[in-house]
């Protein structure tokens, strides 16, 4: 399977929910493009968990149930923010 460019799939970043205040201003609704080059203004902490959920989706790979969205969220819990990575095709 060939990837469509050299850096592979788009993953699009959707903000599912915040809870109480996102430090990098995320809000509900937000949606971004975000890629193994790109942080799209996520902090650091959050890019840091998720980078390898980023580069398995960018590149193309799956998870067993087959699907090629996933929610994540935050580790701050008194502000957490939950966002959908979705790759696509």
């Amino acid at each position: 399977m060939a990837l469509p460019t050299a850096d592979g799939y788009k993953v699009i970043a959707t903000v599912k929910s915040v809870k109480g205040t996102c430090k990098a201003g995320h809000k509900a609704s937000d949606s971004f493009e975000i890629s193994c080059r790109n942080t799209a203004g996520l902090c650091g902490f959050f890019y840091h968990d998720i980078f390898p959920v980023i580069q398995m989706l960018q590149m193309g790979g799956t998870y067993p149930s087959g699907k090629e969205a996933i929610d994540v969220s935050c580790l701050d819990r008194r502000n957490e923010v939950i966002i959908e990575l979705k790759r696509i095709k």
